[in-house]
């Protein structure tokens, strides 16, 4: 059955507008449409003068394309930001306790509060970090958790991104986008920054050097100038001050990493990776990787060198380990989880297999790898057509599926071609650990630009708003 009812980030059921949104509503009913139409084209220039695009796996090669960005920002209250980033907190907390257990003595395996197949069976647990200590106990140093919006206050998390989590890049050019563009919006509302995030990664980097370090060498580990998220990893480097990196720029030798410079080798103490697992080291990982570092486990496992997020940290954000979530922040933290998990069928069960089957045409079916708004079924947009085939994968291979029903996910008035129309939207917020744990407000607010559409990742035609969180 379709859902008809969305909660409206800017106004209420009655059509009356919200109060943290009453401000710029009235700056958009003042300002002339001319100038609005300006604005908007001027932003779309200045992103492609700057670079700020990602590539697009699957179309011909080098296609680029510019994230469509939209000058009608997503809005917190201070009261619902606090409380979200208390349930942040806790959710990274609890997740890298369970990394830490699984790489040592895996109490919740024993505990029976998981299956120990679904965790020592999956692609993403690495055996080779078994016992290996990492500085503070953190695998996951940053964190992208994506939140969307059910109703007023009604939060729920659709996924961890634990690996080498994206769109942080987005989310700062975004906000110095409309300060360019409206500095006489931030004269009116109190909009809590985020321009310090790179220092505040920077700092959460060095605070997790190898033991004895004292002034670290941080650098950030890239795949190259092919890889869609290039901008952000080349961006980050600059913002921090740091080296950017590929794998044939570092060497290993009796267990140190070393960055090649013009001046010689020069000692590398901790190392942001933007590479996964499977391509770091061809010597433990894939044979034929050119991305990676041979050796660099080696350096790694003698405590010589961090790697942020730390290698094997996919484990917990793989989607068949999602549902567990809540029992982890039992279980670690004696405490019940602040933000909801979406309900969550696993299809590798037979009673949830049998569930999912009959109700295709209202749930929502993802890869449990998949990444990216790809590999998945939105059951209530989707042509019987498209549900018949995706239930032949279903009942091919179920263990690499999970289903969820089909959230009404909050919308935002968006400028579209037609003038300005609600559209969904989802919010991922940057949770960074080191010896102390950090947040800027807000996050990448990601839209679906399509009418109707459900899915807002930038490789499906999404799009991105700047998140303002109102200081009290």
């Amino acid at each position: 059955m379709a859902i008809t009812k969305f909660f409206n980030e800017m106004t209420a059921d009655d059509g009356s507008v919200r109060a943290h949104y009453a401000g710029y509503a009235a700056w958009l009913r003042e300002t002339p449409a001319d100038r609005i139409e300006r604005k908007r084209a001027e932003a779309d220039a200045l992103f492609h003068r700057y670079g700020i695009t990602f590539a697009v796996y699957g179309e011909e090669s080098g296609t680029e394309r510019l994230i469509p960005f939209d000058i009608i920002p997503r809005i917190i209250p201070a009261k619902e930001w606090k409380s979200l980033e208390a349930g942040l907190r806790q959710r990274v907390k609890a997740l890298n306790c369970f990394i830490h257990d699984i790489y040592h003595d895996q109490e919740i395996l024993k505990a029976g509060h998981i299956p120990a197949e679904q965790v020592l069976n999956n692609a993403q647990y690495r055996p080779e970090m078994q016992g290996v200590n990492v500085p503070c106990d953190i695998y996951a140093a940053i964190a992208g958790v994506d939140v969307v919006r059910a109703g007023e206050g009604e939060f729920y998390v659709l996924e961890d991104n634990l690996r080498v989590p994206s769109g942080v890049s987005y989310m700062l050019e975004d906000r110095r986008m409309m300060m360019r563009l409206f500095p006489e919006l931030f004269a009116r509302h109190r909009v809590a920054p985020v321009e310090h995030y790179p220092d505040m990664l920077l700092h959460t980097l060095r605070s997790l050097a190898p033991q004895g370090v004292t002034d670290p060498t941080v650098v950030v580990l890239t795949p190259g100038a092919h890889n869609s998220a290039y901008f952000e990893h080349a961006f980050l480097a600059q913002q921090m001050g740091v080296e950017l990196v590929e794998g044939q720029d570092l060497f290993v030798r009796e267990d140190q990493v070393y960055m090649r410079t013009t001046q010689g080798p020069r000692r590398v103490d901790v190392i942001y990776r933007r590479v996964d697992d499977d391509f770091l080291d061809p010597k433990y990982f894939r044979k034929d990787s050119m991305l990676g570092v041979p050796g660099l486990l080696d350096a790694y496992r003698a405590g010589r060198v961090t790697v942020s997020n730390a290698i094997g940290t996919g484990v917990a954000d793989d989607k068949s380990i999602y549902p567990y979530v809540p029992e982890m922040i039992r279980f670690y933290l004696g405490e019940e989880p602040t933000l909801n998990n979406v309900p969550t069928f696993m299809c590798r069960k037979p009673e949830d297999l049998a569930y999912t089957l009959a109700h295709l045409p209202e749930l929502v079916v993802k890869e449990v790898h998949g990444a990216g708004g790809y590999g998945m079924l939105v059951g209530p947009a989707s042509t019987k057509e498209q549900i018949e085939t995706f239930r032949k994968y279903l009942i091919a291979n179920p263990e690499k599926y999970i289903a969820q029903p089909t959230l009404a996910l909050s919308n935002c008035p968006t400028f579209v071609e037609n003038g300005v129309a609600p559209r969904h939207l989802d919010l991922r917020p940057f949770v960074l650990s080191g010896t102390e744990v950090q947040m800027v407000p807000g996050g990448l607010t990601r839209v679906a630009l399509r009418e109707g559409s459900l899915v807002v990742n930038s490789s499906q035609g999404g799009g991105t708003k700047d998140t303002w969180v109102l200081e009290a």
